[in-house]
């Protein structure tokens, strides 16, 4: 049976949405509000479950509402809809704008309905031009989907007949907390200081009407209340009249948010829809890790509708409902900005924005994200006045590359096209630097300079000057692109919070006493490799060898670097191996001592260039005379720079690794902090007396035990064995490859994080007492491999000191 109602009913779909819960708030005390919803509103009440997709769902929904109140109803307030910013016609705009309206209208038939209240917006028309006004009369042309379905559905509103209906164009939608998705994404674009928000695409004087979420409810009320005065098909813009322009939204978010005037840049239509159609399309390939497998917000459709103009005449929302808006967005925009700086994660959830990921750190950490924000912003401008050299460097050395073709004799026209376009780039983008917003561009910067590196290898220039100034100014411009501070991209809670020293350790593997060792190796390394690769370009004559020579006219050294081996890459091998010292050089001084938690990505670089390509060097010293048949001094003399280098970077390479791994227990997202770092848990080191933890710092994690020396002396005696003993042939080559292994293996074990590592060498001794039965082996060198295999198996059990903690990596220091 009906419960007996004593208030006019009113029956509002999508009632636990937002406006419908406001307006069933405001209307309870004179109205009895029953709300129909796919799920409860939270504030309960009367309250029947419908989904407008299923027309069964709507049936059960509609005999439900007849047995617990009746037949009569003053209002049907029709909320709720499909709504997305794709701009794509999905097909829920059909099925629930649509058809749901066309489902919920027959559903209704047989009920005594006084109105029927439909919750339109101002899209449906055809948009103006700044300086002129919309009224109910505008044309109905929606540009993109979501208004087109709307549009569609009021159709079916005005063709359905039997009951009197109002269509409520309502403008968009905010209130102190929350704002209609444009003005929303915006305000989120200017407070990160994404790119996109110095940029648009439509005229800057385009704005578009907004109302406030009480005066939206307030103009419900007053055409429920009015029902019996008004019209049977009746259509009312309800909206603030004037409307901010993009400009002015711009001005006045930058100043609010910011406090300093905000620029914005027009950006050719064609370019920002090519910009986004390509942002669109690369979505797909970008890790859900970094974007929450969301689209970006800004589609090629938006750019389109860029300059669509919607102020409105409100004249009959005045006359008829004597509805006018108490507030204006311009009054409200400081609260709305002061609730997002009060609590920034809890404004993005609301305004349904996924926040950065340095903002939900910052929220984990229970710190106060705006004041960090504040911070690490204030830090990073003056760290970039303080270092505005850099960029004036850089537009002098793109100036300096524009100007060096003629003056540096004949080079190929490729590499002449070359140094003017890269000086180009360089020029621009150091003054563009120049603004502490777009340090982001230092990056692209290092890329120029990078190529600028290659160039000279890439089309083996005859030119000794055209390679020398190619390679300092590529060298200058990355160095000063990259390693002066600050450097962009790192998380302001990586950089304000967290230990210097990894929790566990007792010194930070990322101090300068553990970087400077490899910089000053390749620094060896890159003069060894430069000096080989004059000879390879054509720009020497000959190359120094004290020591190893060749039947011919070339000594060994000569003989190894054109060797077939050689020859067999595409650009000179030891020109591309100084390229890759002066990049081990450049990513050793970048950073600070936090650098194995702020920059995980660099850690792992610098591991790359030094620890696989270390291997590479081995591996092209083992081949020399087994392949080529003679030695190179200078290749060794690299080579040693190289794989010396090795125990001095692994302590970071672990101390990031765990690092990664903490976080990844910790629910974070891994491929982000990969980038862009994160605090850690707290350091005890860290929290030790001042001389204390520097004298640890200067310790290091690398020491010299004997055994592992004498195990280096082994592998150079194998290396020499065709000298010392008379190894010849495949015994020969045995010697020498378990040799120059075995060093390798000790040189890492100096590290004692790598210290385990020795044990590779057991069993490189296992095959030195094997190999003299295989080969053809004469006395001198079966004794000599026999003894050394012993000793190599001996010298390698004992671990050697440990002095240092390197937290749960101890355990495997067997």
């Amino acid at each position: 049976m009906p419960q007996p109602i004593r208030k006019p009913i009113v029956l509002i779909t999508g009632i636990a949405g937002n406006v419908g819960s406001a307006l069933s708030a405001a209307l309870s005390a004179d109205y009895h509000v029953v709300g129909m919803d796919v799920s409860e509103p939270a504030d309960g009440g009367d309250w029947i479950k419908i989904d407008l997709t299923s027309d069964t769902s709507v049936s059960n929904a509609m005999r439900e509402f007849r047995y617990r109140f009746g037949d009569h109803i003053a209002a049907v307030v029709h909320l709720a809809a499909y709504f997305d910013f794709t701009g794509e016609r999905k097909s829920l705009y059909e099925q629930v704008n649509v058809e749901g309206t066309q489902r919920l209208l027959r559903a209704l038939h047989g009920l005594k309905v006084e109105q029927f209240v439909y919750s339109g917006t101002m899209l449906v028309h055809q948009a103006t031009a700044p300086g002129a006004r919309i009224d109910e009369s505008a044309p109905i042309r929606p540009r993109w989907a979501y208004p087109e379905s709307k549009a569609a559905a009021e159709r079916v509103i005005a063709v359905h007949g039997d009951i009197p209906y109002v269509l409520l164009h309502l403008a968009g939608l905010y209130d102190e907390q929350v704002a209609v998705p444009t003005l929303a994404q915006q305000i989120a674009r200017i407070y990160e200081r994404d790119f996109k928000s110095y940029l648009y695409a439509g005229d800057l004087d385009a704005g578009q009407s907004m109302i406030h979420k009480d005066d939206m409810v307030d103009a419900f009320r007053r055409t429920i209340d009015r029902r019996a005065q008004l019209s049977g098909d009746l259509t009312v813009l309800v909206g603030e009249p004037d409307a901010m322009s993009y400009q002015e939204l711009q001005e006045a978010l930058g100043e609010l948010i910011h406090g300093e005037e905000w620029k914005t840049l027009s950006l050719p239509p064609p370019l920002a829809k090519a910009g986004a159609w390509l942002q669109s399309a690369a979505e797909p390939l970008v890790p859900d890790a970094i974007d929450h497998g969301e689209k970006p917000f800004i589609q090629p459709f938006m750019i389109e509708i860029a300059s669509d103009h919607y102020a409105l005449d409100i004249r009959r929302a005045r006359e008829l409902l004597g509805w006018e808006p108490k507030h204006n967005i311009a009054d409200v925009l400081p609260q709305l900005v002061a609730a997002l700086k009060r609590d920034p994660p809890a404004w993005y959830r609301a305004n349904g924005i996924t926040p950065p990921a340095w903002l939900s750190a910052a929220e984990e950490e229970d710190t106060r994200p705006e004041k960090l924000r504040r911070q690490a912003e204030a830090e990073f401008r003056l760290s970039h006045r303080s270092n505005l050299a850099g960029p004036w460097s850089i537009a002098a050395l793109g100036a300096w590359l524009i100007a060096s073709p003629p003056t540096l004799g004949t080079m190929s026209t490729a590499l002449v096209w070359s140094d003017l376009i890269s000086g180009a780039c360089l020029l621009l983008f150091g003054l563009l630097t120049l603004s502490w917003r777009l340090a982001w561009l230092r990056w692209l910067t290092a890329i120029v300079g990078l190529w600028v590196l290659f160039a000279p290898l890439v089309f083996w220039t005859n030119n000794a000057a055209a390679y020398l100034n190619d390679t300092l100014v590529g060298t200058a411009a990355i160095a000063l692109a990259v390693a002066l501070p600050p450097t962009p991209g790192i998380s302001p809670v990586a950089e304000s919070m967290g230990p210097t020293i990894p929790p566990g350790w007792e010194y930070s593997p990322s101090a300068w006493s553990e970087r400077i060792p490899i910089m000053l190796l390749a620094l060896v390394g890159l003069l060894v490799s430069r000096y080989m690769a004059a000879y390879q370009l054509g720009h020497a004559n000959t190359v120094w060898e004290p020591f190893f020579d060749v039947p011919g006219p070339k000594n060994g050294t000569e003989t190894i670097i054109t060797s077939s081996v050689s020859e067999a890459w595409p650009v000179p091998d030891a020109g591309l191996g100084a390229l890759v010292y002066i990049l081990e050089i450049i990513t050793g001084a970048i950073g600070s001592t936090r650098r194995w938690r702020t920059m995980p990505w660099l850690v792992t670089l610098f591991g790359i260039l030094i620890v696989p390509l270390g291997v590479v060097s081995i591996t092209f010293i083992i081949i020399q005379p087994i392949v080529i048949g003679t030695w190179c001094t200078l290749c060794l003399i690299g080579a040693a720079a190289m794989v010396m280098q090795i125990p001095y970077s692994l302590d970071e390479l672990v101390a990031t690794g765990q690092f990664l791994l903490r976080r990844k227990r910790a629910g974070k997202n891994l491929l982000w902090i990969f980038f862009t770092g994160d605090t850690d848990e707290d350091s005890d080191a860290d929290r030790a007396a001042p001389d204390a933890k520097q004298a640890e710092k200067l310790k290091g994690g690398v020491n010299y035990p004997w055994t592992l020396l004498v195990c280096i002396a082994i592998g150079l005696w194998l290396m020499t064995t065709r000298l010392t003993v008379g190894a010849e042939g495949s015994m020969a080559n045995a010697d020498h490859l378990i040799g120059s292994l075995a060093i390798t293996v000790a040189v890492t074990a100096l590290a004692e994080v790598g210290r385990p590592v020795r044990l590779l060498n057991i069993l490189l001794g296992v095959a030195l007492l094997i190999t003299p039965f295989v080969y053809d082996a004469g006395a001198l060198s079966l004794w000599s491999s026999l003894v050394c295999g012993v000793g190599l198996i001996g010298f390698s059990l004992p671990r050697g000191v440990v002095r240092l903690r390197y937290g749960d990596w101890n355990r495997w220091l067997v």
